[in-house]
């Protein structure tokens, strides 16, 4: 007797709650492997695979592609133990209703401490009929070569997974997860680990890289159009930096100063560096050094304020953000622990992201969690900017176009590249001497780069 199971909108994490369907990746009648993905979704920071913790015959689907659901809602019902369900590496139906692996919201076999439901947070605008036309009954049995792939073969049965991004980012870069040992609670296997097993591949002598597969890039909301003019959605990434920018500007009361800057030596120093050494050094990665060490001095600036507490909160640790332009719209990626990187750790971060972020294949975790951010606004063609604080950070360093131009040199004219720095920052957190000071050591480093040496 088949069962009938609802496999609902897992909460993603990072504070998450809700998604769009891009595409659906199964239709009603298909045949599901245990842990298949069945749907990718646009969250605000990323596209992500949801794969099915049941296997079995798909009796129906919720949502239309381009529906946006909230977490917790039905995604599709799946028919178990019937004679067409499909288990891991072939096993019968009847015993493997359900994968093991933990899905936040969802532990099918997993042990109860480590399930917990997730609220629907349903509205009666979304309600809670399905939009295709489910299956009148189980699906009757198909033939024995269903389309559907098959999932790798397990090694070592269930497991231990927190995230259906952590599952994607193993899948995407290679990574065998039964060959992990989590370092969350119980063995789980964190985001950290599958990184962490990512940066030892990456040093050992590979024979061949890892084949990747990119996720497709989503198109911005389609306009729609109206006699008054053409009207644009506001969601997915384009609403979330709305939604951010808005709430920067109603509650960080912002202040910007700027200063030129002559970058001459710097850009001779990343020169003689490209030169003397392996691999090629980034002018982002120098310009990222200097910051750290910039908050170093002015650790007031790497801080956040807890209005409820009425605190200003310093932060042990300096996470860089970085604005990135893509065809989704603008992202920051956050380079963790900027603060223990040399330059050529910081320029293979620096590549990594940006290419994540290019393909859409940043996870919400390598968007969140920024202490500050550097934004190169120079690649644009401009010479300044005042940019808007990426809440809850307290400042942002702009970086302009560097060019040719007149300058005083050693008490005579020359030609010397210069660059425009400024320093966007939350008033509440420091008064402008502290601003000031932080700008005016950003600029000598540029100018004298060997400053850098006095706090390294």
């Amino acid at each position: 007797m088949a069962q009938v199971l609802e496999f609902k909108l897992p909460d993603l994490g990072e504070g998450l709650t809700e998604a769009e369907i891009v595409r659906w990746l199964v239709a009603v009648g298909d045949v599901v492997a245990i842990d298949q993905p069945v749907v990718e979704v646009e969250t605000a920071k990323a596209m992500v695979e949801v794969p099915c913790p049941y296997g079995g015959v798909v009796t129906a689907r919720y949502g239309e592609e381009g529906t946006e659901l909230p977490v917790g809602a039905p995604l599709i019902t799946v028919a178990v133990g019937s004679p067409d369900a499909v288990g891991p590496a072939g096993a019968p139906a009847a015993e493997a209703e359900g994968s093991g692996n933990v899905l936040v919201g969802y532990g099918t076999q997993a042990p109860a401490r480590r399930r917990r439901r997730v609220r629907a947070q349903l509205t009666a605008a979304n309600g809670t009929a399905p939009t295709a036309t489910p299956a009148p009954a189980p699906a009757p049995a198909l033939a024995p070569e269903p389309a559907a792939p098959e999932p790798p073969t397990p090694q070592g049965g269930p497991v231990p997974v927190i995230s259906p991004l952590v599952r994607k980012l193993a899948r995407d870069n290679g990574v065998d997860l039964h060959a992990l040992r989590g370092t969350g609670p119980d063995g789980l296997i964190l985001r950290a680990d599958v990184e962490a097993a990512l940066r030892v591949e990456a040093t050992a002598p590979a024979t061949t890289a890892p084949a990747t597969t990119a996720a497709p890039t989503t198109a911005a909301p389609a306009p729609t159009a109206h006699p008054e003019g053409t009207r644009i959605p506001l969601k997915g990434v384009r609403g979330a930096v709305a939604e951010k920018l808005s709430r920067s500007r109603r509650e960080i009361p912002d202040a910007t100063c700027w200063v030129d800057a002559d970058a001459t030596e710097l850009l001779r120093a990343r020169a003689a560096m490209n030169v003397a050494g392996a691999s090629k050094i980034s002018l982002v990665a120098l310009l990222a050094r200097i910051c750290a060490a910039a908050l170093a001095r002015f650790p007031e600036l790497n801080s956040s304020v807890d209005t409820e507490a009425r605190e200003v909160v310093q932060l042990p640790g300096v996470h860089l953000g970085f604005a990135a332009q893509t065809e989704r719209g603008l992202v920051v990626p956050v380079v963790r622990d900027a603060h223990t990187r040399d330059a050529e750790s910081l320029t293979a971060e620096f590549a990594r992201l940006t290419e994540a972020a290019r393909a859409g294949r940043l996870t919400p975790g390598e968007l969140t969690g920024g202490t500050f951010t550097l934004n190169n606004y120079g690649v644009f063609g401009v010479d300044g900017s005042t940019p808007i604080i990426n809440h809850p950070e307290a400042a942002m360093l702009g970086v302009g176009r560097i060019v040719p131009k007149p300058w005083v040199h050693e008490g005579e004219l020359a030609v010397r590249q210069v660059v425009q720095l400024s320093l966007t920052f939350d008033h509440r957190v420091c008064d402008g001497g502290t601003a000031g000071g932080f700008l005016r050591y950003v600029a000598d480093c540029v100018e004298q780069p060997a400053v850098l040496l006095r706090t390294v």
